[in-house]
C-alpha cells in the first residue's frame, strides 16, 4: 500500500531543487529519504522521471508515491537509567549526554524510550508508540533534566505548561567568547535552515523564540552563562547563541568547527525543571548536577586564569 501525494509547482517555489522541494511540502520526511524515492523512480513531475537537483518550474504537477511505513516495534531494554524522582504521575530522569531521547531514523534502540519501558513501563500514550511518556526533549549531546508523563492526564497537563511557558526551564552552557552584558535577552524567530535542512536557523517567519540569559563566569575567550528558556524551540540555545556569535563550545552543528577541550558535542546541560504537579498542581524543581567532563573544562579554564 503507497500513499501518493500531488504537489503543484507555484510561482514562489519555482526554481527550487526538486529533493528539496518535496522535503519541504510532505511532513515527516526526510531529504535522504526524498533523494532514495527519486531514484527508484517513485517521483515523477509532470509524469516523468526526474533527478533529484532538477530545478522545479510553476505549473508543474510533482506525484510522490510513498511506501507505507513498517510497522514500528519498540522493545524495552535494561539501560541504566538516573531516575531522581517517581510517582504515579510523572518520572523526572537526568538523561545523559550522548542518548537520543526516542526512536527515529538512525537510532532505533538504546534510547530513552527503551529504557524507559524498561524501568518505568507506565507512560502515557498520546505521543504515540515510538513516543510514549515524551513530553518534551533534548538533542542527543546535551545532558540533564527532563520530565516523563505516566498518564495521559499528567502527559496534557504537561505538556499545556509548556505551551503557556509556565515550566522553568533553565540551562549551564560554556560560549566562545566574551560576553561583556551580565544580563541579556535573545528575541529571534527560529525556523528550518533554507540551505541545511538539518540545521535550524534565526529567520525572518520563524516560530518566536526567546531565551534569557545571565553570565556566571568568564574566562580567557569563553563565557559559563546560565541560560532560561521562555520557548522550547529545536536547538534553541545553540542557534541563538551562535546568532550572537557566541557559538556553544564543541557545538558540531552551529560552532566553528574546530574541536574544543577535546569535544565533538556541545558543552550544554539542563541544570534545572521545575513545573507544577500535574495531579496536585503543587510546584515542583529538581536539579541536575554539572557532568563530569563539563566540571573538568570549569576546572582547566580556572587553572588558566
Amino acid at each position: 500500500m503507497e500513499d501518493n501525494e500531488r504537489i503543484l509547482v507555484e510561482e514562489d517555489m519555482e526554481g527550487e531543487r526538486l529533493d528539496s522541494f518535496i522535503t519541504e511540502q510532505i511532513e515527516n520526511i526526510s531529504r535522504s529519504m526524498v533523494q532514495n524515492l527519486i531514484g527508484d523512480n517513485k517521483v515523477l513531475v509532470d509524469g516523468n522521471v526526474r533527478k533529484a537537483s532538477y530545478r522545479i518550474k510553476e505549473g508543474e504537477l510533482v506525484e510522490v508515491q510513498i511506501p507505507e511505513p513498517q510497522k514500528l516495534i519498540i522493545v524495552a531494554q535494561d539501560i541504566p537509567l538516573d531516575i531522581i524522582y517517581q510517582d504515579k504521575d510523572v518520572a523526572v530522569i537526568d538523561k545523559p549526554k550522548g542518548m537520543v531521547v526516542h526512536p527515529a531514523h538512525g537510532n532505533w534502540d538504546k534510547t530513552l524510550v527503551n529504557a524507559l519501558l524498561y524501568h518505568v513501563k507506565e507512560l502515557s500514550a498520546i505521543n504515540g508508540e515510538s513516543r510514549p511518556g515524551i513530553v518534551h526533549r533534548l538533542d542527543k549531546d546535551t545532558s540533564g533534566v527532563m520530565v516523563v508523563a505516566k498518564n495521559d492526564q499528567a502527559h496534557r497537563s504537561l505538556a499545556e505548561q509548556i505551551k503557556a511557558h509556565s515550566i522553568n526551564r533553565e540551562y549551564i552552557a560554556l560560549v566562545h567568547g566574551i560576553i561583556k552584558e551580565n544580563l541579556g535577552t535573545i528575541d529571534a524567530p527560529i525556523g528550518r535552515n533554507k540551505v541545511d535542512r538539518k540545521k535550524m536557523a534565526v529567520i525572518g517567519g520563524g516560530r518566536a523564540a526567546v531565551s534569557k540569559y545571565m553570565v556566571l563566569e568568564r574566562f580567557n575567550n569563553y563565557t559559563l552563562v546560565k541560560v532560561k528558556l521562555l520557548t522550547g524551540r529545536t536547538h534553541q540555545i545553540r542557534v541563538h547563541f551562535a546568532y550572537i556569535k557566541h557559538s556553544v563550545v564543541g557545538d558540531p552543528l552551529y560552532g566553528s568547527g574546530k574541536k574544543h577541550f577535546g569535544l565533538d558535542s556541545q558543552a550544554l546541560h539542563a541544570h534545572l525543571l521545575g513545573f507544577s504537579h500535574p495531579a496536585s498542581g503543587e510546584y515542583m524543581e529538581f536539579t541536575s548536577p554539572m557532568p563530569e567532563y563539563f566540571a573538568d573544562i570549569l576546572a582547566e579554564l580556572r587553572n588558566k586564569h
